[in-house]
Parts: C-alpha cells; sequence; structure tokens
C-alpha cells in the first residue's frame, strides 16, 4: 500500500466534511446573553471586578476564568504528519482533530494555536500566549527544535509536553509492558531495537533507558540500540557532533558500540520500535530475533512491516500504529488523560512520575492482556479517567501541584 493523497475515498469523504462545517470547532457561551443585566455580569462593568481581583492573585484565573479546563495545541507546521514541513496554515486540521479529541476524552477545551515555521522567536511567542491557558501541548515540530521549545518552556508555571516525544513514549510504555506479561518476558532483561532517532525514537529511548529521568521512579530496560538512516548510533560514529540529542543517544544506548545497518542491530533483540519510515523491516530480519518477540511497527499510515508478514516471521506480538490491526498504539490512550490529570492536580509541569504513572495507568487498564490485545481500546474513555487518576496523584506527591484557591 502507498501513501497517496486522493488515493482513497477516506481522503474525499474528509474533504468533504472539513467543507461541509468549515473545520471541526467552534466557540460556544456558558453563559446567556438574553438582557441587560445578563451583559452586565458577562462583560462591562461585572467583569471589572473578576479582573481586579484577578490582578491582585493570578492564581484565581483558575477559579474565575477558562484557563483551568483549556489546553493550547501549539505547532510552527514543520513536522505535520507524514507531509512533513507544510507551515502552521496547513497544520490547522490537524490541531483541530487533535482538539476534538481533548473534548471527547477528557473535557478539555484545547484550541490550536499555529505558527508559521520561519518564526525566529517561536518560543518567545509561545510564552507570550501562556496566561489564558493551564498547559501547551506541543505538536507536529520537527526535531531537533521541538527538543529545544520544550525544554525552554519547563518554567512557565504550567505543564508543557511534546505529545509527539512523551505521549508516544508513555503509551510505547504501557505496550511494552503488557507485551512482557503475554510473552513472560522480563522488562530488565530486554535488548530493544528503535528504528528512528527524531522526536519519538529520542524520548521512547530516554523513558526505557531511564536517560535524565529519577533512578528512583524509572526502571530501564537492559539494553537498547537506535538506529536512523545512516545505521546504528554508536560512540565513535562520524558526524554525531553535529546533533548533540543523537551524540546524547550515543553515550548512553548501544554499550557494545556495534556499528552497521538495522538489519544487523535486529539479530538477537528481544524488541523491535519503529517510528521511521514505510518497509524498512524484512521478515528475515524478524527472524533473526529473539523467540517470541515483540514488534511495534508504528510509521503511519504504512509501517515498517505489516502485521501480517512479522507473525509469519515469527513474532510473538505485534502492534502498529493503525486502526484496523490488531494493538493500535496511539497517543489518544495518552494525551488527554495527563492533560486532565494536570489540570486536576494544577500542575506546574509534566514530571517524571507523572509520566511513569500514566504508563502503569494504560498497561494496568487491560486486566488480562493477550497477544492480541495489550492495550485498551483508544475510544474507551475509562482509559482517560484511570491515566487521569494516576496523573493527578503523581503530580502531587512529586510536589508540581499548585493548591486550589
Amino acid at each position: 500500500m502507498v501513501f497517496l493523497p486522493g488515493s482513497n475515498e477516506i481522503y474525499k469523504d474528509a474533504l468533504a466534511l472539513h467543507a461541509r462545517h468549515h473545520g471541526k470547532l467552534e466557540i460556544r457561551s456558558k453563559v446567556p446573553l438574553r438582557n441587560r443585566h445578563d451583559l452586565a455580569l458577562a462583560y462591562t462593568p461585572g467583569v471589572a471586578e473578576v479582573c481586579r481581583r484577578i490582578s491582585l492573585n493570578k492564581n484565581l484565573a483558575y477559579k474565575y476564568t477558562l484557563k483551568a479546563n483549556t489546553i493550547a495545541i501549539v505547532t510552527d507546521g514543520s513536522a505535520v504528519l507524514g507531509l512533513g514541513n507544510i507551515g502552521g496554515s496547513a497544520a490547522i486540521p490537524v490541531m483541530e482533530g487533535k482538539a476534538i479529541l481533548f473534548k471527547e476524552f477528557a473535557g478539555i477545551d484545547a484550541f490550536p494555536i499555529c505558527f508559521e515555521n520561519y518564526e525566529t522567536d517561536f518560543t518567545d511567542q509561545v510564552k507570550n500566549i501562556a496566561p489564558v491557558f493551564g498547559g501547551i501541548n506541543l505538536e507536529d515540530i520537527a526535531a531537533p527544535k521541538c527538543f529545544e521549545v520544550e525544554d525552554a518552556l519547563q518554567d512557565l508555571g504550567i505543564p508543557v509536553m511534546h505529545d509527539d516525544q512523551h505521549g508516544t513514549a508513555v503509551v510505547v510504555l504501557g505496550a511494552l509492558l503488557n507485551a512482557c506479561r503475554v510473552t513472560g518476558k522480563k522488562f530488565t532483561d530486554l535488548n530493544i531495537v528503535i528504528c528512528g532517532a527524531g522526536a519519538a525514537g529520542f524520548a521512547i529511548t530516554r523513558l526505557l533507558k531511564c536517560i535524565g529521568y529519577d533512578p528512583k521512579v524509572c526502571t530501564m530496560v537492559n539494553e537498547i540500540i537506535v538506529c536512523d538512516t545512516q545505521g546504528t548510533i554508536f560512540r565513535g560514529r562520524e558526524g554525531l557532533y553535529r546533533n548533540k540529542y543523537k551524540f546524547i543517544l550515543a553515550e548512553e544506548t548501544n554499550k557494545p558500540a556495534l556499528a552497521g545497518s538495522l538489519a544487523d542491530a535486529m539479530v538477537g533483540a528481544d524488541v523491535f520500535i519503529g517510528v521511521s519510515s514505510p518497509g524498512v523491516v524484512t521478515e528475515d530480519m524478524v527472524r533473526s530475533m529473539n523467540r517470541d518477540a515483540v514488534v511495534f511497527a508504528m510509521a503511519n499510515p504504512v509501517p515498517e512491516i505489516w502485521p501480517d508478514a512479522a507473525l509469519r516471521a515469527g513474532a510473538a506480538v505485534v502492534g502498529t500504529g493503525r486502526s484496523d490491526f490488531p494493538n493500535q498504539i496511539n497517543n489518544v490512550l495518552g494525551f488527554p488523560g495527563i492533560f486532565r490529570g494536570a489540570l486536576d492536580a494544577r500542575a506546574t509541569r509534566i514530571s517524571d512520575e507523572m509520566k511513569i504513572a500514566a504508563a502503569h495507568a494504560i498497561a494496568g487498564f487491560v486486566k488480562k492482556p493477550t497477544r492480541e490485545a495489550i492495550l485498551p481500546n483508544i475510544l474507551d474513555k475509562g482509559v482517560t479517567k484511570a491515566v487521569a487518576k494516576a496523573v493527578a496523584k503523581a503530580a502531587i506527591e512529586s510536589g508540581c501541584s499548585r493548591p486550589k484557591e
């Protein structure tokens, strides 16, 4: 299958839907405006007293405004889906879609904020829009810029998370925990190959290898080898100094310093995690893995290897990013509940403990995982509630929550 615009009926239907409704979002008032008294309460002069109170105590914005339940979905349009650097205007439909997922699954009001990617002061502009929002979801920003932007926004006093990184990593960890329950593999013994060293690949590696995480709350797998388009990433590989994030991966993973191709890396591996390109994995590569191998081929819409081929080659558990195969590994299992819990706790940031709590809540929601059901159904809103509860608790315990007024 090849992904071509307009090659599938779903694309025609999507165009018709968006044209019919002129997008997917609208703003509605929570209060009536039936007469002058209503107007005086909602706007002038009554609103002046609300403003005055907030000017004396900024935290009252959580009590008197939409801030307590509103997320900004921020992008520069530089890495939208599999379409690449298409700019802020073309990114609007995706951000609208993310907003309705927030609303449907977590009851959160979210709004797209789409910048053009040529903006040089992107981070400063995001900081300047922050007062109205209770949190910021960074979306579809190309690496390595996404890492730099997220790091620069951590002191805003509200949770900021790049979902392509941490949302993906959280769901992958949840899936992997249950894959171990199904196969009998021990999490701390896992040897993993990750194909893709961009935003998702970097964050998955960090979480599974506990790079930068508090070792008291993070459990580390045995070994990870990360591959990019040039093959394995290892200490001493020429040119790594040009990308500090790949340099970090080289320092913290692939301790044997294996140099070679993706096929070389997969020999004897327990787990393959793909966040890269269609069709880069063959059946022979899966056959070279350890017995009862786990294959998460998450390139979307065309995975690194199709599930039937991976199973035919001996994989025990296979997941993809698609909804038409078992074990869909999708961020919607994570981000609505993570932000719901963060907002409920009035969190100042997304801590290590909150992300790991979310992953365990996702895994724990499946009471009896099987080879074809290691994750909850993404349409089950109970997942969001479970994740939110776990995240809010972790926010309080890790000292990231603020008291309510």
